[in-house]
């Protein structure tokens, strides 16, 4: 398995387009020996493992997009409990991929994890379908909460939903953080042929996404609404139970990457040294802190205080141990460091971003219950609203490849069309409007309902699912790049889960807010029955807080110095490519150095 044998080093052989051979000691097969290309690998092992992606994006979104509906619905919970309970569930999952992306790093590898994470995702799905068909575990029936005190569920009715929902996030959040990565290391980068059926794998593996998130906002929610909970959750714990089978079906088929230690642990050293040796006086001179000269990324005078995790002192020396992390840090892991601590203005900007976004999962989704959804004699589960959203995204994705990126290489004459930080800029600029449009939407609402006693259609609700997909094609992708390309080099894999955090505590955010604005309003403005509340209020809260966010990005992003990127032994600059899914393409260099710098 991974891992393999110590004391048994096997060596990957290959020639590359130039005929050099060369060597990666970290792949093998399933016993641990050098891989034959022949019969692992490649598109066989790589669709084995959509499978995993497919399957956990049906449970996920089948869950996420309509659970709000089920909590104010059958269980009576008020409008605020029901969208924290859905946002808490989201950003636990994505705070969770941090977790599973250090545990496949540090210790069981890609395959473990996500062969476990699949497991638990089954197990969680399997119990909230049990939550959903016990009797027992919802409150008496409530024909109109307009006209009847409709009773809560209680605490003891609500563990078992709760273990169910915090289970499935930490299964979700070990498949979201490994399985493009496994994915990608079934095709081999050096190999022309394997370089270019890997590009193909990502397109199919964010298609795989779609795909699942389509489905189940349209085929699982209608499902759960017409035909029953334990229906549409049943499905996805089955879906996800094949998905484990196959998974483990193809185990002698995979190519396997040995863990090669979480960069979480190197950043963990380098504060905790610093902090024991905050008493020590600096260096006279910064050649003298240790491997100054052998240093990957250049000594600067930022955040100095870190520098002393660097500081040999004469006992350590004395002692040999100058190789021993934990006694002391090299200059390059300072410095990688620091690299990391000037993101943080930056990610903390673009939390705000997915505040807006989870609010397209709850309220949103809880406005259209309140509005006319017949098309014909169908009804449209309000759900399946989300539908936009996705589609959305699917298209502004497209048109920034075909059209908008291209058309900004034309005007800027820069390569990347626009800069990571500006498509960040234009996603917050769409969430500020967004929320601007539902305020505006939701008064009208709730005034034609109030006053007039008339549902009006719910397809109002496109243009804020339209404004906050588009802003995410842009702010995904901005982001991801960012935390990528700004990251240190040998910290690229922990910088999709750096990522994730952004959307985790985005959600914490909404779950606080919505919790503020509740006990400061009393409960007037996010009560169960819509047209007795002021959501429209809530929403303008959240448009004004997006524009001063705004304004602060604007401040950290004009002080904020791009990273140098790192050059090839060509002499030619290392451009990534960032897919939608928070996979990372390396391509064939296209910019030489010289030409970087640039007049």
């Amino acid at each position: 398995m991974e891992g393999g044998n110590e004391n048994h080093r096997p060596r990957q052989v290959l020639v590359d387009a130039k005929g050099e051979a060369e060597i990666d000691e970290n792949v093998v097969d399933v016993k641990g020996n050098p891989v034959d290309k022949s019969r692992t690998g490649g598109w066989l092992a790589a669709g084995l493992i959509l499978g995993t992606e497919l399957s956990e994006r049906i449970c996920v979104m089948g869950i996420a997009m309509n659970l709000v509906t089920y909590l104010v619905g059958d269980l009576h919970l008020s409008s605020s409990k029901s969208a924290n309970t859905v946002t808490n569930f989201m950003g636990t999952l994505n705070l969770l991929g941090l977790l599973g992306g250090f545990v496949a790093d540090a210790r069981l590898g890609r395959y473990l994890t996500v062969a476990i994470s699949a497991s638990i995702t089954a197990l969680g799905v399997t119990l909230l379908t049990l939550a959903t068909i016990i009797p027992s575990m919802r409150p008496p029936p409530c024909t109109d909460s307009r006209t009847q005190q409709c009773i809560e569920a209680t605490s003891r009715q609500l563990v078992l939903l709760y273990a169910a929902l915090y289970m499935t996030a930490l299964g979700a959040g070990g498949i979201k953080s490994n399985v493009s990565g496994f994915g990608s290391d079934q095709f081999d980068t050096r190999d022309p042929k394997e370089e270019k059926s890997m590009i193909y794998f990502f397109n199919r593996f964010y298609f795989g996404i779609s795909t699942g998130s389509l489905f189940a906002v349209t085929v699982l929610v209608y499902i759960q609404d017409n035909e029953g909970r334990g229906w549409g959750y049943g499905i996805s714990a089955g879906t996800m139970v094949i998905a484990v089978a196959i998974l483990l079906y193809g185990t002698s088929f995979y190519r396997y990457k040995k863990p090669q230690g979480s960069p979480l642990t190197i950043i963990w050293r380098v504060v905790l040294l610093a902090w024991k040796k905050r008493s020590l006086p600096h260096p006279s001179d910064p050649t003298f802190l240790n491997e100054y000269h052998k240093a990957e990324v250049s000594h600067t005078q930022k955040f100095r205080c870190l520098d002393k995790a660097a500081i040999l002192d004469d006992y350590a020396a004395a002692n040999g141990n100058r190789n021993n992390p934990w006694i002391v840090s090299t200059v390059t892991q300072v410095e990688e460091v620091k690299l990391v601590l000037k993101l943080i203005p930056i990610w903390s900007t673009c939390i705000l971003f997915w505040t807006i976004y989870s609010q397209m999962n709850t309220f949103t989704i809880e406005q259209a219950t309140f509005m006319n959804r017949h098309i014909g004699s169908f009804v449209v589960p309000s759900g399946s609203f989300s539908f936009f959203l996705i589609i959305t995204i699917l298209l502004f994705t497209s048109l920034n490849e075909k059209v908008f990126v291209p058309l900004a290489r034309k005007l800027t004459h820069n390569n990347q069309g626009i800069t990571s930080l500006q498509r960040i800029a234009v996603g917050l600029i769409f969430s500020a409007v967004a929320m601007v449009a539902s305020a505006l939407i939701e008064k009208h609402r709730r005034e034609m309902a109030v006053n007039q006693n008339t549902q009006i259609s719910a397809f109002w609700l496109v243009p804020q699912f339209f404004l906050v997909g588009a802003g995410e094609a842009f702010a995904y992708v901005g982001q991801l790049e960012f935390f990528i390309r700004e990251a240190p080099e040998k910290m690229k894999s922990m910088s999709t889960g750096f990522f994730l955090s952004t959307l985790s505590m985005g959600y914490f955010v909404s779950s606080l807010l919505v919790s503020l604005v509740d006990k400061v309003t009393k409960g007037n403005w996010l009560r169960s029955n819509l047209d007795e509340a002021k959501l429209d209020n809530f929403y303008w809260i959240l448009a004004v807080l997006v524009v001063l966010n705004f304004l602060v990005f604007l401040a950290f992003a004009a002080k904020h110095q791009y990273k140098v990127q790192p050059t090839t032994s060509h002499g030619r600059e290392k451009e990534l490519k960032i897919w939608n899914d928070g996979s990372i393409e390396d391509p064939e260099k296209n910019k030489s150095a010289k030409e970087k710098e640039g007049p």
